[in-house]
């Protein structure tokens, strides 16, 4: 019989900008009120179901490092190696980041906003450097390892995808194959890329079930 190694994937808890309606992308909201407690029902959830881990890993902004903090800490494994990474950040919104969504629709449209959210190779306008968010965001100490071309001002779907996807098959699927019990708190299309990873052939492909909304389990047995 096959070995059984288990991978969980999170998705953040709401941000205060995922409250606002804003387009977040690379800004480095914090997490809402209920955001925090989105996390803490995904410790319990990961706590009941008796999941241990060898190694984490999440983004560089803070709603995914925070929302790891606190399963970390609800099931009493603070102490385990966190990989934080660029590569799981959220997709860029580029010139969108900071604006309400419902306001940008009104203004350029319903069917041009979902082009730019739900499209697979359409990225929205970029972020340029007149932009109020561009020097928080793009001359943020945490990129400033990058190698050029690698910072985005804007991406699509495929773009996050063909950034984050090396991560997967080069770092976190070695480590699975390994023996290793895997959870990662990351971003919704982040964690579509990582999905990517594991349908295509990479490694192997994985059953899944949701442990409560945001925190799903996906196991091969």
């Amino acid at each position: 019989m096959a070995a059984a190694h288990r991978l969980v994937i999170v998705r953040h808890g709401e941000s205060a900008w995922n409250q606002e309606n804003r387009f977040c992308g690379w800004f480095d909201a914090d997490l809402s009120e209920k955001g925090v407690e989105e996390a803490k029902r995904g410790a319990l959830a990961v706590k009941e179901a008796g999941l241990k881990f060898d190694i984490c890993y999440t983004s560089v902004l803070k709603r995914a490092v925070k929302t790891l903090w606190t399963i970390m800490e609800g099931t009493d494994q603070m102490w385990l190696p966190v990989i934080r990474t660029w590569r799981l950040n959220e997709r860029h919104y580029g010139g969108l980041t900071g604006l309400n969504k419902a306001e940008t629709a009104e203004k350029h449209g319903e069917e041009q906003v979902k082009v730019w959210r739900r499209s697979f190779d359409i990225p929205p306008p970029p972020m340029d450097k007149d932009h109020p968010y561009h020097k928080i965001i793009s001359e943020s100490r945490r990129y400033k390892n990058l190698k050029p071309g690698e910072l985005p001002t804007c991406e699509s779907l495929k773009d996050t995808i063909a950034r984050a996807l090396p991560f997967w098959n080069d770092v976190i699927a070695p480590e699975i194959k390994a023996g290793k019990n895997v959870i990662i708190a990351a971003h919704g299309n982040s964690l579509r890329a990582q999905g990517q990873g594991r349908g295509s052939g990479a490694w192997f492909p994985l059953q899944s079930r949701p442990l409560c909304r945001k925190v799903v389990l996906a196991r091969r047995g």
